[in-house]
């Protein structure tokens, strides 16, 4: 009975996938000559949680959920999906490559496949002012893997991770 038990366990804990690598997060403004190159780590949990630590921790980008949290430079910056349109078309997208489903598309969703990438650009067509003004992931067609994600911000600013 207790080894029926132990299999139940052992299924639930390999469907509910803890994933972890490593990252180069590198940041870039305009304002300043030099990129600002930082490493760290990866976690991702299935359905919906992705974890961005880099600078020893200093850096986060986090997605629990509907709920995303930023911080940079001591700065917090949090926002909902469920508000925030921008940040629900990156949560669909980034929820159905943790899970390896078909990445959704729309009107501002745009994917293309080239070779053995897939590329997603998500440009929000509202005029609202954001901290960002796209993103872009690219991920591999087939082990649905993250390669690179890169948020656009204004002023031809951006912040870029390049997964391992």
């Amino acid at each position: 009975m207790k080894a029926k038990y132990l299999i139940i366990l052992f299924c639930m804990l390999a469907c509910h996938v803890n994933a972890q690598q490593s990252v180069t997060k590198v940041s870039h403004s305009k304002a300043v000559k030099t990129d600002v190159v930082t490493t760290g780590e990866v976690t991702i949990k299935k359905p919906d949680y992705i974890s961005i630590s880099t600078d020893g921790g200093r850096d986060l980008l986090l997605m629990n959920g509907t709920q995303f949290t930023m911080t940079q430079k001591g700065k917090k910056h949090v926002t909902d999906s469920r508000k925030n349109a921008l940040f629900a078309d990156f949560h669909a997208v980034l929820k159905a490559v943790i899970n390896g489903q078909p990445i959704p598309t729309g009107n501002d969703i745009k994917v293309v496949t080239t070779g053995g990438e897939q590329t997603v650009t998500i440009t929000p067509s509202g005029k609202k002012r954001q901290m960002f003004t796209s993103f872009v992931l690219v991920v591999d067609s087939k082990s649905s893997a993250m390669k690179r994600l890169r948020m656009n911000g204004r002023n031809n600013s951006y912040t870029e991770y390049l997964f391992k």
